[in-house]
């Protein structure tokens, strides 16, 4: 299957599901291209952007184990085209 180039954006509401939030990550680091944190303190939330080179299986794998968890939104998307291995 053919990887695509996407991105997965990540609000956790609460913060002690960060720890899990980055060990969920670190086992999916070969996929992830870029990744930008926002911590909103003032708001109670953490936003956390990443641009993934994934197929879907491979996203959806991911984005389930990162939905699963109580206090974490997910949503992501991939793009059409096939990326080159080159």
């Amino acid at each position: 299957m053919a990887r695509r180039i996407g991105f997965v954006g990540i609000i956790l509401e609460r913060r002690d599901r960060a720890e899990a939030v980055n060990r969920a990550l670190s086992e999916h680091a070969d996929l992830i291209s870029a990744r930008v944190g926002l911590p909103m303190r003032d708001k109670g939330v953490s936003v956390i952007t990443l641009v993934v080179e994934a197929t879907t299986d491979e996203l959806g794998a991911l984005t389930g184990k990162l939905g699963n968890l109580d206090g974490v939104s997910v949503k992501s998307a991939l793009s059409k085209q096939e990326v080159s291995n080159g």
